[in-house]
């Protein structure tokens, strides 16, 4: 009970310093990521949510899905030296495929790139000898890096920062192209985090079996194609046709995010799902139509 109000109070000490601190270079923004949480709970089977309890300590995964970068606050040296390359793979154009060294991902403060983040944090999750706090740890940051690999921009260029330094305006408000697609387009349909994601969740087994036949290595590669595409703008003047045209694509990434973070939890921590085909544990013995 110590440890868990303590960890609580460092969490709230943290938030309260980050609300003072620039968010250009956070993915999705805070509702974006709880948004992913938010879906990834509905699609957790029983046994999953039972393991996940004592990781959790009476929070949800939208709850903790900001946590990551809430902590980049903390003076801790993993935090201020380390931590800041978990969030982002940097790519060039000619690049077809993502890959990660396992030797980097071994130690956290060894880890040099999201790819190699999430693969860390599994392995833990999956390691009977790691410690509750580990656990914790890795939780936390995976259910975040989930979001943040699929968030175009942090598959993008690294000469112009995954688009913090491309300068643009939103309705006459000056803005960049990151934090653009962070939060002025999720934050532009003027819903809650939990409306967003029952607007966009879906029980679709198809699709979601289509979702899941994926890796890791998958989704950072759909996030680098598409921000290649964005990355060709025709005007810097953001309106009302780039709404209509890019608020599909937020939608789609936010909830493949969601259904592919409880797939991931569903195989870490449920024997009997069936791994990278359903989020949800589907009765056997029912015929779906």
């Amino acid at each position: 009970m110590l440890r868990k109000t303590r960890f609580k109070l460092l969490t709230m000490s943290v938030t309260a310093s980050l609300l003072l601190t620039s968010v250009n270079a956070l993915a999705w923004g805070q509702n974006g990521h709880r948004i992913v949480g938010q879906i990834a709970q509905g699609h957790l089977t029983a046994d999953t949510k039972t393991a996940l309890l004592p990781l959790l300590e009476g929070e949800s995964l939208a709850q903790i899905s900001t946590w990551a970068d809430e902590m980049r606050s903390n003076p801790n040296t993993f935090w201020q030296k380390n931590s800041s390359r978990w969030h982002y793979i940097n790519a060039t154009s000619e690049q077809g495929h993502f890959s990660h060294s396992h030797d980097n991902s071994e130690h956290k403060e060894t880890v040099s790139n999201i790819l190699e983040g999430m693969h860390f944090a599994i392995n833990t999750l999956k390691n009977p000898k790691s410690t509750i706090d580990a656990k914790r740890f890795s939780l936390r940051f995976l259910v975040h890096l989930v979001g943040d690999s699929h968030q175009p921009f942090h598959a993008g260029r690294a000469e112009d920062r995954g688009g913090n330094r491309i300068k643009v305006s939103f309705f006459g408000q000056p803005t960049n192209l990151h934090t653009l697609w962070d939060s002025k387009l999720i934050e532009n349909e003027n819903l809650s985090f939990t409306e967003f994601a029952q607007f966009i969740d879906t029980d679709n087994t198809q699709l979601i079996a289509e979702y899941l036949a994926s890796s890791p290595q998958q989704w950072l590669l759909e996030s680098h194609n598409l921000a290649t595409q964005l990355y060709k703008l025709e005007t810097d003047e953001i309106s009302y046709s780039y709404i209509y045209e890019h608020t599909p694509v937020v939608k789609t990434r936010l909830q493949q995010a969601g259904i592919r973070l409880a797939g991931l939890l569903n195989k870490i921590f449920d024997s009997s799902a069936t791994p990278l085909v359903k989020a949800l544990k589907m009765p056997t013995n029912t015929t779906h139509n």
